[in-house]
């Protein structure tokens, strides 16, 4: 799907407001309400907007630390890759996981409360992920950028 200008401008006030009634939405844009609405759900319908999310403020939740964890596998294989990232996949304490060219075969992003929770997640749920032949953890000291919206300004 080709994005026009409307196309990039919904998508952008939807990046910093999820929950904007579509005729507010509309009105924002250019559009009206029920054209923007069209324009939506063929977004939706090509798998443009993915879902809709609330992010939740970690700290206030509690999570103050933010840990990376590089790991290396024990082969390159199509099994051991495989059962890597189903185990990943099914661990709700890792935030993110990104296959990785480098040093590293994977990167994962995850959250703590504080050292003795990251122990507790290292022993309950990184320690038992198949294939791993090293890990290295890296502690964030605070995050400086946090984005969750994907440029779009681009002009046609």
């Amino acid at each position: 799907m080709n994005l026009d200008r409307l196309d990039r401008k919904i998508l952008n006030v939807l990046q910093s407001d999820g929950r904007i009634a579509n005729a507010d939405l509309a009105e924002q844009v250019g559009l009206s309400a029920s054209a923007c609405l069209r324009r939506m759900r063929a977004l939706e319908e090509a798998g443009i907007i993915e879902k809709y999310v609330a992010l939740l403020d970690q700290r206030m939740l509690g999570r103050r630390m933010d840990v990376f964890v590089e790991i290396s596998l024990t082969s390159q294989s199509r099994e051991t890759l495989e059962s890597f990232e189903r185990a990943v996949a099914r661990s709700g304490e890792i935030m993110e996981c990104f296959l990785m060219a480098g040093d590293a075969d994977y990167v994962l992003r995850l959250t703590a409360e504080d050292p003795v929770d990251f122990e507790r997640i290292h022993r309950d749920h990184l320690a038992r992920l198949p294939g791993v032949l090293r890990m290295k953890s890296s502690f964030a000291i605070r995050p400086v950028v946090r984005r969750t919206a994907i440029p779009l300004d681009r002009e046609d």
